[in-house]
């Protein structure tokens, strides 16, 4: 008989949890970031923190980002051809100044008759460019849903 008090004694309390959180994550946030974070928790109406961060987790998803070297790689070299390309257009107004104010009316018309067929070149390229870049993003830079 006594053995069977000593297997079970009632103690008194709460009774305990069948799965409890055990596992503690901490993180750190700046000013900015925790004012954020206050307004959202705010915001959603719930009276319990953790619940609101576990929600964030699990339910609205984390977002992943893809860093793929060969697009970041096409990327820079676009954007450096483009700024090439900015400057070119700039150079070109100020060659046309220069030949109408420092050349005779024919010879700056020469000038300007071989810098066209040059500007034509260059129209042309620039949609082979924009044609490459479009197959690019369309074979490489697909959005997942």
């Amino acid at each position: 008989m006594e053995n069977e008090e000593r297997k079970n004694p009632h103690k008194g309390g709460r009774p305990p949890k069948i799965d409890p959180a055990l596992h503690r994550y901490s993180i750190s946030l700046t000013a900015e970031e925790n004012a954020r974070f206050l307004s959202l928790f705010e915001a959603s109406g719930m009276r319990v923190m953790a619940h609101f961060i576990t929600a964030c987790v699990f339910q609205k998803g984390v977002k992943i980002v893809k860093i793929d070297k060969a697009t970041m790689d096409y990327y820079m070299r676009l954007t450096a051809f483009y700024s090439q390309f900015r400057a070119i257009g700039v150079n070109y107004n100020q060659v046309v100044k220069i030949l109408y104010q420092k050349f005779s009316e024919k010879k700056a018309s020469a000038y300007l008759y071989k810098l066209e067929r040059q500007t034509a070149e260059f129209a042309v390229l620039s949609q082979k460019i924009i044609s490459l870049t479009e197959e690019f993003e369309e074979k490489h830079m697909k959005k997942e849903s």
